[in-house]
């Protein structure tokens, strides 16, 4: 299927193979978008990356694949690093907004009110002030009008990664459920600025599966189990299910959706107890 043919997406955030974003992006080019990454800047973080990308299957393979270094924590990197993507590209349709971060000391049930100011702060800061700091500069790339333009920007589509814990309590999870709950709200307040731009903003709150972040989380392991004997679907979520909403969200398909959190959680989310 072709819903993304022509399509471009930026994708920040693949880890490894396990990550969300290592499962948008394979989803993305299944369905024909040209896919380009960020990398955590370092020649071994670039190497994992591009390792990271053999299964996606894209044209011409990982060692074709369009990187770029960005330390989403600097001002001055983020705009180096779509400087260098306009460069490259005609138009940005697609912005995937995969990281997070906390200082795993503090993801521990019970730790919650021991977490110090700059961790706190840290956790905000990378988690979900990014979203804001990489939607503005993605804005003026997604109203660039196509090739032999003269018509309206075509505007494009914003989608961050969250959690369930940023509504309700997860122990463990203290003060990354801080920073994804402002995530969702930054998404908000986005999705209502950048609408006349035709841009849309909306967040996957995704179940939780077994990466590098989640490892981090204590209790995480019961989590899981937890979630597969409760969810409606009687199973936890994978990879899968999170692409494909993805490339609802990218595609025309979702042209009237926009300020949303969208649950692929197999159903967890709709449980009382």
């Amino acid at each position: 299927m072709t819903l993304l043919q022509n399509k471009t997406a930026l994708i920040v955030g693949i880890a490894n193979e396990r990550s969300y974003a290592f499962h948008i992006a394979k989803s993305l080019a299944e369905h024909g978008c040209r896919c380009a990454f960020t990398h955590l800047p370092g020649e071994k973080n670039e190497r994992r990356t591009r390792r990271s990308l053999d299964g996606l299957g894209l044209p011409g393979g990982a060692d074709k694949a369009w990187l770029t270094p960005m330390d989403a924590s600097s001002d001055t990197d983020i705009d180096a690093a779509f400087a260098r993507f306009a460069e490259a590209h005609e138009r940005l349709d697609t912005l995937v907004h995969s990281i997070a971060f906390a200082d795993r000391e503090w993801l521990q049930p019970g730790k919650f009110i021991e977490t110090p100011r700059e961790s706190y702060k840290s956790a905000v800061d990378i988690s979900a002030y990014t979203l804001l700091a990489m939607a503005k500069r993605a804005k003026p790339l997604m109203e660039r009008v196509g090739a032999g333009g003269g018509g309206a920007p075509t505007g494009g589509s914003i989608m961050a990664m969250s959690y369930y814990g940023g509504e309700k309590v997860v122990p463990g999870y203290n003060v990354m459920g801080v920073a994804k709950a402002a995530l969702e709200t930054t998404a908000r307040y986005l999705a209502w600025e950048l609408g006349p731009s035709n841009i849309r903003v909306n967040i996957i709150s995704g179940g939780y599966l077994r990466t590098l972040a989640s490892s981090a989380v204590g209790g995480a392991e019961a989590m899981i189990e937890q979630a597969s004997l409760k969810a409606p679907l009687r199973r936890s979520v994978e990879g899968t299910d999170v692409g494909k909403t993805a490339v609802y969200l990218a595609s025309d398909l979702s042209s009237g959706v926009t300020g949303e959190t969208i649950y692929v959680d197999c159903g967890v989310s709709t449980l009382g107890v």
